[in-house]
Order: C-alpha cells, then structure tokens, then sequence
C-alpha cells in the first residue's frame, strides 16, 4: 500500500527512523554504563517494547496497570510500574501480575506502602517497591531525602515488600538538582543499612545528559523513539528524527491563507508547551496550526508563498507524540513511501 491509498487522518510511523532512534540512545547509554528501562507509553505496541529490549533495554516502563498486562500478555517479562497502586481492585490484579512478570513499583506515602504490604503480606513473591522523589518536577514523590529515606525503612521492614531503591521524573533541564536529591537520598539509605540498588531516573528532553546524574543506573526515555516538535525545540533531535507524523486532507481553504484539514483535536494533541500552534506541517515550516476542534485544524499560511489546495495531504510532526499515540486504534508503519504493516495500538486506551 503507497501513502495515497491510506485514508485520513492517520498516523505514520517512519520503522527506519524509530529502528535509528532507538539503537542511538541504547549506544549512548551503553558507553555511559547506564541501564535502559524505556517507557512504553509513547508507542504503546509491543513490537516496538520487544525490539528495545533486544536491542539491550533491561526491561520496560509502564505508567498504568493495564498498560503493563498488555505487555505481559505480549511476552514483556521484566516491568516496572512508576505509579501509586490505590484501591482493592487494582491491587489484586498488580498481585496476579507479580506472579507472571519481574515487576517493580512505586510509593510516595505511607498509606501506599500499607496497601501494598496488606495485599502482598502473605505472598510467596515479594513486590519490589521504590521511593519516587520529587526532585523538582512538582507532581508525585517525596519532598526530601530525609522523606524518601523514611518510606524506604517502612518498605523494608512491612511484609510482602522488597525495598530497591529511589526512583524520579524530573524537571527538565534540572541536572544538578535532580543528582543532588538523588545522591542524598541514597548516601542516607546506605547509612541507614539499606541497599538502593535502584535509582531511576527519566524523561527524554534531557536524555543525552542523563551520564550527568551520576547516581541514576536506569533513564526511562519515551518519546525517544518517535521524537516530537518539543524535543526538536529542545535540542534532542532534529526534524528527520521525527517518526511519527499525521497524515491529513485539506478539507476547506475558506481565504487565501486559511487551511482546514482533517485532523484536529481528536487525531493531534492539543498539549502546547509554550510553544506556537498545534505542530510543525513538513514542507511548510512557516505555516502555523492556530486552532483545532474536535475534527478540524485550522492553519495560517500566510507566512508561505505557496499553500496547499482542497485535496492535497499534509504532514504534522505533533507537538507531543505520546499522547496521539493514545487517539488512534491503528498505525501505519512506513518505510520510505511504502506502508510495510497496519499495527494495532495495543495499549491504546489502558487508562486503569
């Protein structure tokens, strides 16, 4: 099948600039010693989980439960869970999911780690649990050290529970705040008689920087793989990185410089990150995506000479992939201008 024959709006997943994508960072990472736990939640499919993993990931991240019983049921054995397990139900399937897999999860609270350990506390597997520290981020975690070693001693002495180590998702751009959380917290937990044998550090923005917090021995990059416009604005690569695009038909031209196309908020992500418009349009670098409802964006051209007609297709590098991975059943993976596979988003929509 040749991109014309694939209906709008779709996404496109270029295989040799994700195949690329992948294996430098798994290099990088290589050179620096530093263990890769890639995080899913940006492809959601679980050939591409196994393909990190073959190419030396340690395992994989998932940020919900469902996310992670899907890639068990597709083989992934070894899962880390960076998320605080709440309520009965759930705990229950994250028991049956211990059993299958080498699984690890977070707390950042004590009622966290009581309801873990009152569901694992006669378990003949104990689950693996790290501290995760807000190390400037300002969303989940402990505030301190002193806080992160806390809840490592309550982990280590409640049953059911193995205590590994410290885990973070910090601020972008925060090098020497993240390490400096981070070496405290582990130098107190070693005097303390603990063993952090863990620190988990992650994000993809700063990821050619993660050699620099020194105390982390994982990063858990996501958007890696495809990159997006933020990470071109943030330096992590360049515009022919990008793997994932959406393709999209020009509905409407209601003026001379007003585009309509097919994709708005239900096929691109509305997230801006302080930046201008809704994506970049290959071909069209001075175009700008100014609005989108649910079923159209609208376009400003009048930065261009030339301006594309009713009919004609265009490609959006979106401002954040992960989440248009999440809007779509399906995905097009490409080779140059040849659709090879139509690949299933499996983890599409595994908000539990």
């Amino acid at each position: 099948m040749k991109l014309s024959e694939i209906d709008t709006p779709a996404v496109l997943i270029d295989i040799d600039r994700a195949e690329t994508n992948m294996q430098r960072f798994q290099a990088y990472a290589d050179k620096h010693k530093l263990a890769v736990r890639p995080h899913i939640k940006t492809h959601k499919l679980p050939r591409f989980a196994k393909r990190q993993v073959e190419l030396g990931a340690v395992g994989i991240t998932c940020q919900k439960l469902g996310e992670a019983e899907v890639m068990a049921d597709a083989g992934l054995t070894d899962i880390f869970l960076p998320y605080n397990i709440i309520g009965e139900a759930k705990l229950g399937r994250l028991m049956a999911l211990n059993k299958r897999v080498t699984l690890a999860v977070t707390a950042d609270s004590e009622v966290t780690i009581r309801g873990l350990s009152e569901t694992f506390n006669d378990a003949a597997k104990p689950l693996t649990v790290l501290v995760e520290c807000d190390t400037g981020m300002g969303r989940c975690g402990v505030q301190s050290p002193d806080e992160a070693v806390a809840l490592a001693k309550l982990i280590d002495v409640a049953r059911g529970l193995r205590f590994a180590g410290f885990m973070t998702y910090p601020k972008t751009g925060a090098i020497v705040e993240n390490e400096a959380f981070l070496s405290a917290a582990k130098q107190k937990a070693i005097a303390a008689g603990l063993d952090p044998r863990i620190i988990s550090n992650g994000g993809s923005p700063d990821m050619w920087r993660a050699h620099e917090v020194t105390s982390a021995t994982e990063h858990r990059p996501g958007t890696y793989i495809y990159m997006d416009r933020f990470q071109v604005a943030k330096g992590v690569g360049t515009w022919d990185d990008c793997a994932l695009t959406v393709l999209t038909t020009v509905v409407s031209r209601p003026t001379e410089n007003r585009v309509i196309v097919d994709a708005g908020s239900k096929a691109l992500t509305s997230d801006t990150f302080g930046m201008d418009g809704f994506g970049y349009i290959v071909g069209y670098p001075d175009a700008v995506i100014t609005s989108l409802s649910e079923e159209h964006g609208a376009i400003d051209f009048s930065a261009c000479e030339e301006k594309p007609r009713i009919g004609d297709r265009l490609r959006i590098i979106p401002n954040h992939a992960c989440v248009v991975s999440n809007l779509f059943d399906q995905v097009m993976l490409i080779s140059g201008n040849e659709v090879v596979e139509i690949e299933p988003v499996a983890a599409r929509g595994r908000v539990d």
